[in-house]
């Protein structure tokens, strides 16, 4: 028998060497070009994630806002009703004294014993303290009983209360709404990104797709840093 390969042997040997591990090496343009895409998906992930984040937080840091704001209109509506029953009150008070008064000019124990009956206890106590300073001799005793500390209005405390709340809720709906707008502008930043890399799959050159994938990495850094920056989500 002859030595030597046959015709089909050599056709074998043919097959098996074109399935040699040579066969799968990656030409270096396709690994340049395997690279970049492995670069552009994982900047796209990281991207979508940060911008879905920075979204939702925008969404709630302006849900916020709005609830607060709203919050302060009703205290201040609140505190106005208050000031106005104040101001009946202190009226009423007013009133009674001027009877008492009157009473008094006229020297009319029985009259002054009805008008200081009409006294509300609150006032009643006022009254009792400016009449302590000796006001008909005394010049500097204050000019009636509601100039005295003792006077107390619980309607006119209760206005200034919720006015002092008013006003922390309007500042807390500020600073909310300025949180919201900071998340926008980062969202912007991200947007940029998104951007960079879809432009990018237009380039056939990898040098060019690597260095929009660097600057998208900036951004991307840089929104990082300024969501870290940020309150977080409120409750």
């Amino acid at each position: 028998m002859p030595e030597g390969l046959s015709p089909i042997e050599v056709g074998k040997e043919l097959h098996e060497h074109n399935k040699g591990p040579h066969r799968h090496d990656t030409p270096p343009g396709d690994r340049h070009a395997r690279l970049v895409q492995i670069g552009e998906a994982l900047l796209l992930s990281l991207v979508t994630i940060a911008a879905a984040w920075s979204g939702y937080a925008a969404a709630k840091w302006g849900t916020e806002s709005r609830i607060e704001i709203a919050h302060a209109a009703t205290l201040r509506n609140l505190a106005t009703r208050a000031d106005l029953a104040a101001l009946s009150t202190r009226n009423f008070d007013s009133s009674t004294y001027t009877a008492w008064f009157t009473a008094f000019t006229l020297d009319d124990p029985q009259k002054q014993a009805v008008a200081e009956r009409r006294f509300r206890p609150e006032f009643r106590v006022a009254f009792d303290a400016w009449l302590a300073t000796d006001p008909l001799h005394n010049p500097q005793a204050p000019p009636g009983p509601t100039y005295m500390p003792e006077y107390k209005l619980a309607d006119q405390a209760k206005a200034d209360a919720l006015d002092r709340e008013a006003e922390a809720a309007s500042a807390a709906g500020n600073r909310a709404a300025v949180v919201g707008d900071e998340y926008i502008r980062i969202t912007v930043f991200l947007a940029a990104v998104l951007f960079l890399v879809g432009i990018g799959s237009t380039f056939k050159l990898p040098t060019i797709r690597y260095a929009l994938i660097g600057v998208g990495s900036v951004l991307l850094v840089l929104a990082t840093v300024m969501i870290l920056r940020q309150p977080g989500i409120p409750a």
